[in-house]
Formats: C-alpha cells, sequence, structure tokens
C-alpha cells in the first residue's frame, strides 16, 4: 500500500481571543497533495489559507486532525532538531522585505539551503541565482540592493537550494507589480517540478493559479467549499462563492478571461 505525500486530515485550528471566546481559523480541512504536483489553494483574504499553510510546514500547531508528510505526522517547530524528513518542507513567504536577513549577502543565504540538500554537490548559488534569472556576480550584495521582485526570486531561491519535495508559497506575489505576478508563479512551478518536488501555492487570484496549478482548492471562511482540476474549476465551478471568485478576476489587454471559457489567460 502506498503512501499519499501529503495528507490533510480534518484539520482544524483555533486560537483563544483576548478576554475569552475562540477563533476558528480553520476548520475541518481535509486535502491532498500527490508528488510532483501543483496545488492552488485560493479564497479571499482572511479565510486561512495562510493559517494552513504554516500549519503544514510546521509553523503553526493544530487543535485537531493530522499532517502527514510521507508516512510522517508534522509535528509544531519547536527547539529541538526536526526530523530530517520533515527538513524537505520549505516555505516561501509573502512579503519579501521580512523574510531575508538585511544583514547578510543573499549568496550567504542561499549557501544555507545547500548545506542540507542531498544533491548539494551538483547545486550551486551561482547556478540558482541563474536560475531565476539574476547574475552570479551579485551573490555578495545584500538585500536591500534589489527590488521587491528580485527579493523574492532571491528567497525562491533560497527555498528550491535545500532541495525540497514540498515547496509551500504564501502568497509569495501579493505584493509584488501586477506585471511581475504571473512571471514569478510561474518560475516558481518550473523550478519546483524540474527539482522534482510539488508546489502548494496559495494565492486570492484564480487567474494566476489557473496558469500553474493542476489541481484547486477553494477554501472559504476556514473550510474547503470546492476541489478540482484546474479547467474544472475554471469551466465548470459549482460553487456560488466559486462563480463569484472567477467573476472578479479583472480581463484587460488579453491579460483575463470570462469565467466558462478555456483561453489562455496570459497572451503568448
Amino acid at each position: 500500500m502506498s503512501t499519499q505525500f501529503l495528507s490533510v486530515d480534518d484539520v482544524r485550528v483555533t486560537y483563544k481571543l483576548p478576554g475569552g471566546g475562540t477563533l476558528e481559523a480553520v476548520r475541518g480541512v481535509s486535502l491532498n497533495v500527490d508528488k510532483s504536483s501543483v496545488v492552488g489553494l485560493v479564497g479571499e483574504s482572511g479565510c486561512g489559507k495562510s493559517t494552513l499553510a504554516r500549519a503544514i510546514s510546521g509553523l503553526e500547531p493544530i487543535t485537531a486532525g493530522a499532517i502527514i508528510f510521507k508516512g510522517k505526522e508534522i509535528k509544531p517547530l519547536g527547539m529541538r532538531r526536526r526530523d530530517p524528513e520533515l527538513l524537505r518542507i520549505q516555505m516561501v513567504f509573502q512579503n519579501p522585505y521580512a523574510s531575508l536577513n538585511p544583514r547578510r549577502t543573499i549568496g550567504s543565504q542561499i549557501a544555507d539551503g545547500l548545506r542540507i540538500n542531498p544533491h548539494k554537490d551538483s547545486w550551486s548559488v551561482a547556478g540558482l541565482l541563474e536560475e531565476v534569472e539574476l547574475p552570479a556576480s551579485v551573490q555578495s550584495r545584500y538585500p536591500h540592493q534589489f527590488s521587491g521582485g528580485q527579493r523574492q526570486r532571491i528567497a525562491i531561491a533560497r527555498a528550491i537550494a535545500s532541495g525540497p519535495e514540498l515547496l509551500i508559497g504564501d502568497e509569495p506575489i501579493a505584493s509584488l507589480d501586477a506585471s511581475l505576478q504571473a512571471k514569478v508563479a510561474t518560475l516558481m512551478r518550473n523550478l519546483a517540478l524540474q527539482s522534482g518536488a510539488s508546489l502548494l501555492f496559495i494565492s486570492h487570484d484564480l487567474a494566476v493559479v489557473r496558469i500553474i496549478a493542476d489541481q484547486v482548492a477553494v477554501m472559504q471562511r476556514g473550510q474547503l467549499v470546492e476541489t478540482g482540476t484546474a479547467q474544472q474549476v475554471w469551466d465548470n465551478p459549482r460553487q456560488d462563492y466559486t462563480k463569484k471568485l472567477l467573476a472578479s478576476i479583472p480581463a484587460v489587454d488579453g491579460l483575463g478571461t470570462l469565467p466558462g471559457t478555456s483561453e489562455a489567460i496570459l497572451a503568448d
């Protein structure tokens, strides 16, 4: 019997509120991610997407349910060294200005990941920078010397450097200019699949998710309300909430299409 690559089983995340009461941010979510696949998790801001992503990466404790990665249960990060198998999960955060250490060169930060990469002998900082379309000569520079889009590409290179088997993007394009969003999202997909990793891509932008995802899961108020292939969810959405998300996608100058069509979102 084969082991599911990533299994999220009836997961709940509840917070205690100041002054009493609780807030259930994630309410009984079950989700599977297959090996070498791209899953898009979409929904409005505040629906629980990022909380679920942080729980999968071990940054957020869960209240109930289980998250299993390659047969091992994911526990919240603590003071002890993490199971080496779970180091194969890496995350790219939303804010590239906060996710990089301002006091260290970008080359040294990418090199940190290479130290735990099982294939590090065939990888290099220079090669990873070139993969994210930055010249190898910039590795001695500091994060403040780059634009937001460049910083996010550096963050992606750092995450890929460790040789992850699961790469999680937590709204990784939300803070970027619209002109860069699809490019960075496509870059994440290509690098993940080229390195043999799966990608869980969290976003409120269904248009970009449709470009890169094989499967789509739609989240509303802490629950999954619809799942399916990107084509199914786009062409035949079942839930009114999904239809509203699709209807909110702008279609300007060939950068979008109306829901119910199968045309490409981005012009060639």
